[in-house]
């Protein structure tokens, strides 16, 4: 009986043990860190694109998701909280965040995505290869033919742009801007914020001195985007936006620009090759390149109230066309 309690205790032992071994060796979840710079549908788009993925792909992860509202020093407190936590990746959503990311986490995989230009940005140091351990997705807009496009349904002599003076994407595009205008023999009217709640105001500034306003993919700009729209309508000022997303939501008279959950999926794509062994120096960054990553959305309604005439080629163009209250995606 002894002899049988013993041989079973061993077995017990033994199945412990291997019990143990098992466990170390098992797949942890990883965990991903998402720092988005403020809340709006476009930057929403992406955090759900990018777990919409790596779920679709099968990789099965634990999120810690954040928002920095707008403020930097938000951003670099999210960034040593990844840090502490240990997180297998992290993901940052907008200039500010990913800067944050990368001065912070230095052996730690960063994803940078909806970033105008990362090489201005300081994020990496060519387009053609990541770093040590950055690399990302890339939302760099046509600016020219977005205002073509408006020229198209408005005549433009003077052209209003509010931008973020302290957020690098928004600094570049806003050169773009200015640039675009002086070749399109267009006067520039430019105002700058620091903060969402300055929006209104800066609009209001410079609204009876343009013929339009054009609103790029600047976050702070666009998470307010309501106050921009409100002045302009009771104006009778066209707005031009980059982001179909927050477009859908507001009287814009159109809106050119990238289906940011399509990149949030893109990015997705890219955070699952890195889990799976494949080096961020490796990879360079991307951008949307396809005519099924852009979306054009037309406002017949606000054109209606503005008096102005959509042509029916842009029309027949648009994939999303808002007609009598309506939205209707093609």
């Amino acid at each position: 009986m002894k002899r049988i309690s013993l041989v079973m205790a061993c077995i017990a032992v033994s199945l412990m043990v291997f019990s143990s071994a098992f466990g170390a060796n098992a797949p942890a979840k990883p965990l991903i860190g998402i720092s988005k710079i403020v809340s709006h549908p476009a930057l929403d788009a992406v955090e759900k694109g990018i777990q919409d993925e790596l779920a679709a792909l099968k990789i099965n992860a634990q999120y810690d998701l954040q928002n920095a509202n707008g403020d930097a020093n938000t951003a670099a407190s999210i960034a040593n909280k990844f840090q502490s936590e240990k997180v297998t990746l992290a993901v940052g959503i907008a200039t500010p965040t990913a800067q944050a990311l990368v001065n912070t986490l230095k052996n730690t995989p960063v994803v940078f995505s909806a970033v105008t230009d990362p090489v201005k940005a300081g994020l990496v140091k060519s387009l053609n290869k990541g770093e040590k351990t950055v690399t990302g997705v890339s939302d760099m807009t046509p600016v020219r033919q977005q205002i073509e496009l408006l020229l198209k349904m408005k005549k433009v002599k003077r052209l209003g742009h509010i931008y973020t003076s302290s957020e690098e994407n928004a600094v570049v595009l806003a050169g773009v801007v200015k640039q675009a205008c002086k070749d399109l023999g267009i006067e520039f009217v430019e105002t700058t914020v620091s903060k969402s709640a300055e929006v209104k105001q800066a609009t209001q500034s410079i609204i009876r001195r343009v013929d339009a306003l054009y609103i790029s993919t600047d976050n702070t700009v666009v998470s307010a985007m309501s106050a921009v729209t409100d002045v302009a309508m009771k104006n009778r000022v066209p707005v031009m936006s980059a982001d179909p997303s927050s477009a859908e939501s507001y009287p814009v008279l159109a809106a050119w620009g990238f289906d940011y959950y399509k990149m949030g999926r893109a990015t997705g794509k890219l955070v699952a090759e890195i889990l799976k062994g494949k080096k961020p120096e490796q990879i360079p960054t991307r951008f949307m390149t396809k005519a099924s990553d852009v979306d054009l959305l037309v406002n017949l309604d606000v054109a209606k109230k503005l008096g102005l005439t959509v042509p029916k080629d842009i029309v027949k163009t648009a994939n999303k066309v808002v007609e009598n209250g309506k939205l209707t995606k093609k």
